[in-house]
């Protein structure tokens, strides 16, 4: 994986059970990404997006309670960070293309030496009896939020905008479902419909003639320009003089010519 985020963590359990099918469960550390902290009652009593798809797919998910638990599985990881880098150098190994490819041989060659077989050697996985699409759907980074006045809301910096339609004006005040898929496709749906919106940048910096020549967006934009307008104010640029501790002296005022006045 490229990291440890639970979007990636998606792409390598998608991969796995198209390959293996579904297991009756999994067994990892404690993680973030599989044990919630937080509870939240909208989203569920302490559970991850991670387990949510878990559940979804009927996997129980266990996380160790000690050290010792995974003992076995961290000696390995050891031994293949240590050996891995080594056999990679040597092959002359420089990109993740090759790096994958190589993976094939290597794995083949060190199942073959340090293997060691089940005590019980029973396959536990199951068919995946998932529907085709669906398990893009569940293998996904899965939010509800609240659609304004204005049908608008936040996500991730950014203002979604929804079409407005006879559907989307019912939805005033109520919870919208977003869907972050893990090849970087994102849905808005209600009730399993997908609705039409736009996006506007939140961070892109708004003007009063945007305000003027999008009647459509103006209310958004303006919400938008109020907030830019509360942050804190750009700190004054000093000048090479400054910096150099001058300080302008007052002014002298002159003193005025008498006329003189002969007498």
């Amino acid at each position: 994986m490229k990291s440890e985020s639970t979007l990636s963590y998606f792409e390598a359990l998608n991969s796995y059970l198209l390959q293996h099918g579904r297991p009756v469960a999994f067994y990892s550390d404690k993680h973030s990404v599989f044990r919630g902290g937080k509870e939240d009652a909208r989203n569920g009593a302490g559970i991850t997006q991670l387990g949510r798809a878990l559940n979804e797919l009927n996997i129980e998910i266990l996380c160790e309670n000690s050290s010792q638990a995974k003992g076995r599985v961290e000696r390995a990881n050891r031994t293949l960070q240590d050996r891995l880098v080594k056999e990679l150098r040597l092959a002359g190994v420089s990109n993740m293309e090759a790096g994958n490819a190589f993976l094939e041989g290597f794995k083949t060659r060190f199942n073959a030496k340090f293997s060691k077989a089940p005590a019980k050697p029973d396959n536990l996985h199951r068919a995946l009896n998932v529907e085709p699409g669906r398990l893009a759907e569940v293998l996904c980074w899965r939010e509800n939020r609240y659609v304004g006045k204005q049908l608008t809301f936040s996500y991730d910096r950014k203002r979604i905008m929804l079409e407005e339609n006879a559907l989307s004006r019912a939805l005033i005040g109520k919870y919208v479902d977003t869907y972050a898929f893990a090849d970087g496709g994102f849905e808005v749906r209600w009730k399993g419909q997908a609705l039409p919106y736009r996006i506007f940048d939140m961070d892109q910096r708004v003007t009063h003639a945007a305000v003027t020549e999008n009647k459509r967006l103006g209310a958004v934009l303006a919400y938008v320009k109020e907030m830019q307008e509360k942050a804190p104010p750009k700190p004054k640029l000093r000048t090479n003089s400054e910096k150099m501790g001058y300080q302008p002296r007052p002014r002298k005022l002159g003193v005025p010519e008498v006329p003189v006045i002969g007498d």
